[in-house]
């Protein structure tokens, strides 16, 4: 495999895991009402056999800062989303009217916002260490590469600089996409 096929699947990989963790800190709560805090809510269906996705069951909403909105498509399905919310660990109690479920979202205390932050900051650090393996690998295969004679060790050596300075990118794309969610939970 050439170096710049390397790079770019090294390129491609870090750039999944900033995009991983933007996504899972969609589902983390911060004060204010968002679609984002259950969409992801897997939701085990009796009907349908199956298990589903919260957003594939259901129109999601935030008509006011304070409250999620949740019609499913299908209202046999109503009780099977309601179990869902209740046992998962968002914290937040439903209310139902029998069409429709609303999610009241209360303030968050102090304690909670320390737990929600050291939860982000737990979550980045995961991503770092995904974003360091595939640094590691990349680097395996330069090296194997240059074993192989096809790479002069100069040749290796920028490449694995260039790998470096990719990871430190993204490592630092991490933290400000972790700084802005610690800004957001101590603002909410």
């Amino acid at each position: 495999m050439p170096v710049d096929a390397i790079e770019k699947d090294c390129r491609t990989t870090m750039e999944k895991c900033v995009s991983y963790l933007k996504d899972e800190l969609r589902g983390i709560r911060t004060g204010r009402a968002s679609p984002g805090l259950v969409e992801h809510l897997k939701v085990p269906v009796q009907s349908y056999g199956s298990t589903m996705i919260l957003r594939e069951l259901a129109t999601i909403s935030a008509p006011d800062p304070v409250t999620v909105l949740i019609k499913p498509f299908d209202p046999s399905t109503l009780k099977d989303i309601e179990k869902a919310l209740r046992t998962s660990d968002i914290g937040i109690t439903p209310a139902s009217d029998g069409k429709i479920i609303r999610l009241p979202i209360p303030p968050l205390s102090g304690e909670r916002r320390g737990q929600l932050v050291s939860q982000v900051k737990q979550m980045g650090e995961s991503q770092k260490v995904g974003i360091r393996n595939v640094r590691r690998d990349a680097n395996k295969q330069i090296d194997a590469i240059q074993k192989d004679g096809t790479l002069s060790e100069d040749e290796a050596k920028n490449a694995k600089d260039r790998v470096q300075k990719l990871t430190r990118k993204y490592e630092e794309a991490v933290d400000s996409v972790v700084a802005a969610k610690g800004k957001e939970l101590e603002e909410a």
